[in-house]
C-alpha cells in the first residue's frame, strides 16, 4: 500500500499540474499539503513532523517545481517538434540575441487579465526560457527529463 501512494497521486497531479501553471498560492499551497501528507504517510511520520527532508529523500519535486517541470517538458517537446500541433502553433520561436544559436520561445504579452499568464502560450515559454543553456541543447526526451529534474531538484533543495 505504501508503495502505491505515488501511483495513486501521480496521474491526478500530472493533470492538475499541467493546467495550473502560474496560479497563485491559493491553489499550490493545498496541493503542497496533499504532497506533504503523502510523504508523511509513506515515511510513517507524525502529523507535526517536518517533511521537507522526507520529500527530498523520496526524490519528489515540490508542487511549484513539479508545475515548472511539466511546463518545461511540454516546451521541450514543442522545441523538438514532438508536441501536439495546437501546442506547437501556440508558441512563437525567436533567436536569443546574446547567443544567436539558442532558440527561445517568445513570451506573448498579456493585457488586463492574469488569466492570459496562465495560458500555455505565456507560461510555457516563460518557464522554458528560464532554464540554463545546456538543457536547451538536449534533444533526447529521456535525457532532458533526467537533467531537468536534477536541475529543478537542486533549485528546490540546494546542492
Amino acid at each position: 500500500m505504501v508503495r502505491d501512494v505515488p501511483q495513486i497521486l501521480q496521474p491526478r497531479s500530472e493533470l492538475v499540474v499541467a493546467v495550473l501553471s502560474p496560479y497563485g498560492d491559493h491553489i499550490t499551497i493545498p496541493l503542497q499539503r496533499v504532497q506533504n501528507a503523502a510523504a508523511r504517510f509513506v515515511a510513517r511520520l507524525g502529523p507535526r513532523d517536518h517533511v521537507t527532508s522526507t520529500i527530498r529523500d523520496l526524490h519528489w519535486l515540490p508542487v511549484q517545481h513539479r508545475i515548472t517541470y511539466k511546463l518545461c517538458l511540454m516546451m521541450h517537446l514543442v522545441n523538438i517538434g514532438r508536441a501536439s500541433t495546437y501546442l506547437i502553433n501556440s508558441v512563437t520561436a525567436t533567436r536569443d540575441v546574446v547567443s544567436r544559436s539558442r532558440v527561445l520561445a517568445a513570451v506573448t504579452a498579456t493585457t488586463r487579465h492574469k488569466l492570459g499568464e496562465r495560458s500555455f502560450s505565456f507560461a510555457g515559454p516563460a518557464s522554458g526560457n528560464s532554464l540554463r543553456t545546456s538543457l536547451h541543447e538536449l534533444t533526447n526526451k529521456v535525457t532532458f527529463k533526467k537533467h531537468l529534474k536534477t536541475h529543478l531538484f537542486t533549485r528546490a533543495f540546494g546542492p
